[in-house]
């Protein structure tokens, strides 16, 4: 089965940086459109970054330029690198996969808080 496990959350104060990971098992990172959503209480999950299987990549516009998202497939990992943090980034973070039938799987999430 697939299990996304995301890491590195945390409190950083506002032009910080963190680095959230995403560790898969029951599938490739490398096979798979890969995504990371946020969501604020009372708000709609959001996309902020995604890959493809050919690692094209694509961006939430409020996050362009600061975030990156990226994969090593060795250690069937996904990242986001988070720079120039502000305090609206402050959310859960989810990692996803969609499939190729076009299911999807989430992982628990991971808090992020940016202070003013």
């Amino acid at each position: 089965q697939v299990q996304l496990v995301e890491s590195g959350g945390g409190l950083v104060q506002a032009g910080g940086s963190l680095r959230l990971s995403c560790a898969a098992s029951g599938t490739f990172v490398s096979s798979s459109v890969m995504a990371w959503y946020r969501q604020v209480p009372g708000k709609q999950r959001e996309l902020v970054a995604g890959i493809t299987r050919g690692g094209s990549t694509n961006y939430k516009d409020s996050v362009k330029g600061r975030f990156t998202i990226s994969r090593d497939n060795a250690k069937n990992t996904v990242y986001l690198q988070m720079n120039s943090l502000k305090p609206e980034d402050t959310a859960v973070y989810y990692c996803n996969r969609e499939d190729l039938l076009g299911r999807n799987y989430w992982g628990q999430g991971t808090q992020v808080t940016v202070s003013s």
